[in-house]
């Protein structure tokens, strides 16, 4: 289920913005003036990423990433 993949945010002094991505699919990723914003475009960019691989007939990965204050226990 494509609902289930995990979304980091964070702010990158760098770029001036919050950057959010998904770990499980390669270079899926936006970013925007708050964490909201940056939320909503990689929700966009997830969408585009998985059109785009259904497409061209390439594996979609199931949810795997979990940071690691998940993996205890």
């Amino acid at each position: 289920m494509t609902s289930d993949y995990h979304i980091n945010i964070f702010y990158s002094a760098e770029d001036h913005a919050y950057i959010a991505d998904i770990p499980d699919l390669k270079y899926c990723s936006a970013h925007g003036e708050t964490p909201e914003e940056a939320l909503r475009e990689v929700l966009v960019a997830k969408e585009a990423w998985l059109e785009a691989a259904h497409a061209n007939n390439r594996p979609i990965p199931s949810p795997r990433y979990r940071p690691a204050i998940y993996q205890v226990g």
